[in-house]
């Protein structure tokens, strides 16, 4: 057991304990073998926690009611509960055992930790993951915990490099910059011909991973634990970062909101390129500068002096409460809603990127977003699967803006984050 697992996580596995016994007793065998040899006689009612923005949530009602239609001796309930509440609300649930759904979309960065606490069901050899082989690699690896698989991926993304092609074009620019250098020699010469500042960063951690990835760097190496954001690759990425920040390239970080703030001056056409997901492109389409959605370009993320890059993935996986007393049922569940057939639905209905490959149909990939962001996928690379991934964003945060502000250097930025992530997260790990 690590050192910084606490006293209430430790509760919550005793608690939980107890509750999954008494589930497990109350629904009967969790194998998934009725669900898999006589799905027909599968009964019961299933709640499910979708973290999804509402306006998704017609979308998902056709697929609940088509479920219930194919198997009409299973209700289900969704509910929708908010994305910035869920995880704590779960843990909540799952530690008192009173109030756990069955099934809960989770992001990709909570499903370790959720499976450390004991909190969800093993899904391998259950229909859960019926062809499984038909999932991208990247989004599964998310759903694995000490070698057992605890999600079905249900939506995928990763960042690409967004771009304004009558800009470029009154530059003379006619594709796209390729690695870091270009995106930065093309920057100057949109402001140079056409008085429109390159780009603005986003100052989040999440959006610096690409150019740590590029000059090979990474957050840690979790099989050695150790603390690698303050690796010289990792510096050398963060120096790339800080050039892309200069004036001449883009517009100052805001100091609030940064995403917003890129994004608003993106879509208004005052600067030339950002880099986002796919979950941006609808909001890019609502913008002056894209009114003509053919306006808008899309490639994969710049490589670094590597002359490779990535960017990370991000998503949400269906997970089944270790606690259900319904676990057929939302194996029946989770297998029917991860299918190829929902997910091109959802593709085409709400713009998510689907987890398997067979979704990419003619019809999804007819779309010239998702067929980018398919190819962008290509380079992506999986987060780190610890326990509270998603914490250690919180300091890597706040020492990215003093990076791209000029208060410290990328040595010293990351210094600070390695030894804030010591002291604090990963007490277990060694820095370099």
């Amino acid at each position: 057991m690590r050192r910084g697992t606490t006293v209430a996580a430790i509760a919550g596995v005793l608690a939980l304990t107890a509750t999954a016994c008494g589930g497990d007793s109350g629904g009967g065998d969790s194998s998934g073998k009725k669900a898999a040899e006589d799905p027909g006689s599968v009964s019961g009612s299933i709640t499910w926690w979708d973290t999804s923005n509402e306006a998704e949530g017609p979308t998902y009602d056709k697929l609940v009611k088509a479920f219930q239609d194919e198997y009409p001796k299973i209700r289900v309930t969704r509910t929708s509960v908010s994305f910035d509440q869920a995880e704590q609300k779960f843990k909540t649930a799952a530690q008192s055992g009173k109030g756990a759904p069955d099934v809960i979309r989770t992001d990709v960065g909570w499903s370790a930790g959720f499976a450390n606490l004991g909190y969800l069901q093993p899904l391998d050899g259950t229909p859960a993951l019926d062809g499984a082989a038909d999932f991208l690699p990247g989004p599964l690896a998310t759903a694995k915990w000490k070698d057992e698989t605890v999600g079905v991926p249900q939506v995928t993304d990763t960042l690409g490099l967004l771009y304004n092609k009558e800009i470029f074009k009154r530059a003379g620019i006619t594709k796209p910059p390729a690695t870091w250098d270009e995106f930065i020699a093309t920057a100057k010469t949109i402001k140079a011909k056409t008085g429109i500042t390159g780009t603005q960063l986003n100052p989040e951690g999440y959006f610096s991973l690409p150019f740590l990835y590029g000059e090979g760097g990474d957050m840690l190496d979790v099989d050695a634990q150790k603390i690698t954001v303050n690796s010289p690759e990792a510096v050398k990425g963060m120096e790339t970062a800080l050039k892309l920040a200069r004036p001449d390239v883009a517009l100052k970080p805001a100091s609030t909101d940064g995403y917003v703030a890129a994004q608003t001056s993106f879509k208004d056409g005052k600067i030339a390129m950002v880099i986002n997901g796919p979950w941006s492109v609808s909001d890019s389409y609502g913008g002056k500068a894209f009114k003509d959605k053919a306006n808008l370009g899309i490639t994969g993320i710049p490589a670094g002096a590597t002359g490779k890059a990535a960017a990370p993935i991000g998503g949400h996986n269906y997970s089944v409460y270790r606690g259900s007393k319904n676990k057929d049922a939302s194996y029946l569940f989770l297998k029917f809603m991860a299918s190829a057939k929902s997910q091109e639905l959802t593709a085409k209905e709400i713009n998510t990127l689907p987890t398997r490959k067979s979704a990419y149909t003619a019809a999804v990939t007819a779309d010239p977003a998702k067929k980018a962001f398919q190819q962008a996928l290509t380079v992506a690379k999986t987060r780190p699967v610890i326990p509270g991934v998603g914490d250690l964003f919180v300091a890597f945060d706040q020492h990215y803006v003093k990076i791209l502000r000029g208060d410290v250097s990328p040595q010293k930025g990351l210094d600070a984050l390695a030894e804030d992530w010591n002291s604090k997260l990963l007490k277990d790990y060694k820095i370099g």
